[in-house]
């Protein structure tokens, strides 16, 4: 398979992606970066591509997801905060 191919990829996996890139490009991110931006969440989600035979699945990591709030709704840095 080629790399960078999508066929590994479920439907909902390729939705996620889509609705993820976007955001970014709401954000102002250029859409090659936003599709980086929201592949590469897809895959620390759920470890890459699941679409293969049938077998034990590996559970969903949201953390990813959150992460950007909790860092965009802390408040000024302190380092950089004025004293």
């Amino acid at each position: 398979m080629a790399r960078g191919s999508k066929a590994k990829y479920t439907d909902r996996q390729k939705r996620q992606a889509q609705h993820i890139e976007k955001s970014a490009e709401k954000r102002g991110y250029s859409t090659k970066r936003a599709a980086q931006i929201a592949w590469s969440t897809v895959n620390k989600q759920d470890g890459g591509g699941k679409k293969s035979g049938s077998g034990v699945g590996h559970p969903v990591s949201h953390e990813p997801e959150r992460r950007g709030g909790r860092r965009s709704h802390k408040g000024p840095n302190p380092r950089y905060s004025k004293k």
